[in-house]
């Protein structure tokens, strides 16, 4: 039988998403989840898309989606109802504390629910965070605020 200890990894190693007892180190994260977004769909068809994900501070390993990316959020957007039809979803930005603001966009085609979400980046930097998740068509956005370390 042999023993090892876990691996020892710096402040400025990368760093992974979740836990690991060796090579890159494990994230400072802070969990965020907005409320649904309302959106009206092809014609008359109510639906939602729903945020989730991590604010990190990185920087991520090159094994991940984001690789070296810093201080920043990765949000799953799903759709919630199939019968919505191609929507674009938005998710606009701006840091508390820096005034830094932005946006980024994701195309979701009809019939992706919640079984194959996209993952969208936001690059605040550090501190408090307001996000806001909307559609290019008209609707009801959500909104949440998190702090990115």
């Amino acid at each position: 039988m042999a023993v090892t200890a876990p691996g020892i990894a710096a402040a400025a190693d990368p760093c992974q998403l979740g836990a690991s007892n060796v090579g890159p180190r494990t994230c400072a994260t802070t969990e965020v989840r907005t409320a649904p977004a309302w959106t009206l769909g092809n014609g008359i068809c109510v639906g939602m898309l729903s945020a989730a994900g991590v604010a990190y501070d990185g920087p991520l390993s090159q094994y991940h989606a984001f690789p070296g990316t810093a201080h920043s959020i990765e949000l799953r957007i799903t759709q919630g109802f199939s019968p919505l039809g191609d929507v674009t979803a938005i998710v606009d930005w701006r840091n508390l504390d820096t005034g830094r603001s932005g946006s980024v966009s994701h195309f979701i085609p009809a019939g992706n629910t919640g079984s194959r979400p996209f993952y969208v980046h936001v690059d605040p930097g550090p501190g408090r965070v307001a996000l806001t998740v909307r559609t290019d068509r008209p609707g009801i956005p959500a909104t949440a605020e998190v702090f990115v370390p």
